[in-house]
């Protein structure tokens, strides 16, 4: 067991490589890198944003997970909301309470202003609905919608 603790905090623009990083492991471990389009230096403009929120987890300084959320309006709430976007702890780092320490993070943010946080989970991951089970998240069924710029090109300006 590690005996270094781990400690959160907010990344910043010259987080952005670490950031990154982490966010290409994770695309990786779901067989989705071809999708991150990011490059750092979008990550680092992201990052001095006052709505969007990331979080990393380190121990001795090495960043071993991270949490993002973004605050937006949900309209039917009448107010903001947290949706959150990604969870990620490195593999090495797993099942030692640093997804639980990020998440009760997130709870912090949001309790502040009794905010709801949203987030999406692949139907196949049961090991990530177990844990946000215990957490005392609701789960349910939706179908996720994108429309891309290819998609929808077509439609604009009267060209469909």
């Amino acid at each position: 067991m590690n005996t270094i603790p781990v400690t959160v905090r907010r990344a910043g623009p010259e987080d952005a490589a670490a950031v990154l990083t982490l966010l290409r492991e994770l695309a990786a471990h779901q067989d989705q890198l071809r999708h991150v389009a990011v490059s750092e230096e979008r990550m680092r403009d992201l990052l001095c944003r006052e709505d969007v929120v990331v979080l990393l987890a380190e121990r001795g300084g090495r960043p071993i997970g991270f949490v993002s959320v973004v605050r937006h309006l949900n309209i039917w709430a009448g107010r903001d909301i947290l949706a959150l976007d990604d969870l990620f702890v490195r593999p090495e780092a797993r099942d030692g309470g640093v997804g639980r320490l990020l998440m009760t993070e997130v709870a912090g943010i949001a309790a502040a202003e009794e905010m709801v946080v949203r987030w999406e989970v692949l139907e196949d991951n049961e090991g990530a609905q177990r844990f946000y089970t215990r957490l005392g998240a609701t789960l349910s069924t939706k179908i996720i919608a994108a429309w891309p710029p290819g998609a929808y090109a077509a439609h604009v300006g009267g060209r469909a």
